[in-house]
């Protein structure tokens, strides 16, 4: 089964800031993530739904959260590993439990 897929405004805004090949690399990680989204190593701590793509080269995250009611992944927030869970803990979660 394939999850949607939704980006928030202040993701999207971030990722038209990203380099292309970044994005690029992004995608195709979300394309599997897509597929199966629940993956216990990329689960972030203190949070039930959320997850984390990482690019570890070049320092940046990617921050999903997980909606199975909706069978949805929306991408919360994108930026650098110094920064990303900063800007994590300022988002309000789409699943409210």
């Amino acid at each position: 089964m394939s999850y949607k897929l939704k980006i928030l405004p202040s993701a999207l805004k971030e990722w038209r800031k990203l380099a292309p090949e970044m994005k690029e690399q992004f995608k195709s990680h979300l394309s599997r993530r897509l597929e199966n989204p629940h993956i216990d190593n990329a689960r972030i701590r203190g949070y039930n739904h959320h997850y984390r793509i990482k690019l570890r080269a070049a320092g940046y995250r990617l921050v999903y959260e997980v909606e199975e009611k909706a069978i949805t992944v929306y991408v919360i927030c994108v930026g650098r590993m110094d920064t990303i869970y900063k800007i994590l803990k300022k988002c309000k979660p789409k699943i409210t439990e």
